[in-house]
């Protein structure tokens, strides 16, 4: 796949503290198969699904220990310009523009509200070599308590426009590149506990959604939500045995209608 346009998510990858533990459970639950970890670039290894590259899980930094969570990124033709938008629109940035060899340059930074994601400006990875494909990276929605800070912080950092879910039950908003929904955005109710802090989470494709659930549950997985029909697809939230909470999607198995959007300025 080619370089992705400023504002598309790009990558997706996790830490763990028991990378043999992650790649049998997603090798599982999703199909993945794993390269050889790169040990110039901390045990980075990519998994795949039918040969494509489609993530990636790397040990923890250390200090690290023991938080998993997957990490979107967002594809940037010029890392240090972004990392200054971010700072400039409220974020933080975690870790300043960091070259990895030939293969790009990463930031890491956190939204207004809270959420965690990732920079990346391609140089010989590009990134998502395959998406929308089982075992595949589907979409990603920003999980905030506080809405109106991210709603104002992406669009602001990348070129987004809005589109708010008419839906009296929810707040959701979707944001897009063009006409390309690219991320969501749903506001956390009382349901979460306080604990968990505002996160992006990744949803992946699978073929079957109960039966990806079912696998996950007996490897140890947690069921957060569903499964559950939507125009989308079927899908449902887990958190996978080390914590880390993701999604998996059908997006064959759709029912119901597209929800009616309003722009938002």
């Amino acid at each position: 796949m080619a370089v992705q346009p400023e504002g598309k998510p790009c990558w997706a990858d996790a830490m763990f503290s028991d990378v043999e533990g992650a790649k049998s459970f997603y090798g599982d639950v999703l199909g993945w198969t794993f390269g050889e970890s790169s040990s110039e670039y901390g045990n980075y290894t990519q998994a795949y699904a039918n040969g494509k590259a489609v993530a990636a899980v790397v040990p923890p930094m250390p200090g690290q220990e023991g938080q998993s969570a997957w990490c979107l990124y967002f594809a940037s033709p010029d890392a240090a310009a972004t990392a200054t938008k971010i700072r400039d629109n409220g974020g933080e940035v975690l870790m300043e523009p960091m070259q990895v060899g030939e293969f790009g340059t990463m930031v890491l930074a956190r939204d207004p509200s809270g959420a965690v994601f990732g920079v990346w400006q391609a140089g010989i990875h590009e990134g998502f070599e395959a998406t929308a494909v089982p075992g595949a990276y589907a979409w990603a929605e920003v999980f905030t308590r506080e809405p109106e800070k991210s709603d104002a912080f992406f669009p602001a950092v990348f070129p987004l426009s809005a589109k708010q879910v008419e839906d009296d039950a929810v707040d959701f908003r979707i944001f897009s590149l063009g006409e390309e929904p690219v991320l969501g955005r749903m506001k956390m109710t009382d349901d979460f506990p306080p604990e968990v802090p505002p996160y992006v989470n990744v949803y992946f494709t699978v073929e079957n959604c109960d039966a990806a659930v079912a696998k996950a549950t007996e490897r140890g997985g947690i069921l957060r939500f569903g499964p559950m029909d939507s125009p989308f697809g079927r899908f449902a939230a887990l958190s996978d045995p080390q914590g880390a909470s993701f999604s998996v999607i059908d997006m064959t198995t759709t029912r119901g209608d597209m929800p009616k959007t309003t722009d938002v300025s």
